[in-house]
């Protein structure tokens, strides 16, 4: 995918493909690459699939929170020109999709949210990143997934990396707070933007109740499981995650 990114101004993201723009949110651990699947099936339906890297470690932390990246997020849409764009966000990226759709929703089409949080934080800012126990960090990474095995080496040692950062620890807590004190549920019921809600039936770190919430919440949203799964559905069964996404565009006529 290195191929697909750019670096234009201060935003470096991935582009592929023409048509639609879907603007995908990374997680708080989440690479861009978690979004493979998606990045390879939606250019060939006719949507260009952005993903811009969140700054997450690269603002002072008095400005660290869900609400300054909801407000870069408008200013990349902007910088693109687009009126109107998808929004597709897994776990923290879920959140601040949200959160922009509450305060930007002009140029929501929809939004998509798989793991998100803005609703419930399951020990997100507490036990998490404990530096320099590598054992700790992967049975964390692995309890992400259904099957553990999807947490790969690879997976694992960017965690710890990160984690092994004070100053990206520091910063993954002061967002992990900032996530527990936007809680969403007051404004879900005032967005009327048609939202797509695709959960793992095993999500650990957003349990499945969490899912029903937001779809009794948000006045138009419909909601659909994915059975032996976790909290990354567009990489643990990405096939079934982009038909599922797919189906209810065309159903939605997006």
């Amino acid at each position: 995918m290195k191929d697909h990114l750019r670096q234009e101004g201060k935003f470096t993201y991935l582009e592929k493909g023409e048509g639609t723009p879907i603007v995908i949110l990374h997680g708080l651990m989440g690479g861009l690459s978690n979004f493979d699947g998606v990045i390879n099936y939606f250019p060939e339906k006719g949507y260009k699939v952005l993903i811009p890297e969140l700054p997450l470690y690269s603002m002072s932390l008095l400005k660290t929170s869900v609400g300054t990246f909801a407000k870069y997020l408008k200013e990349f849409i902007d910088f693109k020109g687009y009126d109107k764009v998808i929004l597709l966000g897994n776990s923290l990226g879920g959140h601040i999709a949200l959160l922009a759709t509450k305060m930007f929703p002009e140029i929501v089409e929809a939004l998509v949210i798989t793991g998100s949080s803005g609703l419930y934080e399951n020990a997100m800012g507490e036990s998490y990143p404990r530096r320099g126990d590598y054992d700790f960090i992967k049975k964390k990474a692995e309890a992400v997934f259904y099957d553990p095995k999807i947490a790969t080496k690879e997976i694992v040692d960017e965690v710890y990396t990160t984690v092994s950062d004070r100053n990206k620890l520091v910063k993954t807590l002061a967002i992990a707070k900032s996530a527990i004190r936007h809680n969403m549920a007051k404004d879900l019921p005032k967005m009327t933007t048609p939202t797509c809600v695709i959960w793992g039936k095993n999500d650990t770190v957003t349990p499945p109740e969490v899912a029903e919430d937001f779809q009794r919440l948000l006045p138009d949203a419909d909601l659909y499981w994915i059975d032996k799964c976790g909290h990354a559905a567009m990489m643990e069964h990405p096939d079934e995650f982009n038909q599922i996404l797919h189906d209810w565009m065309k159903e939605r006529k997006i």
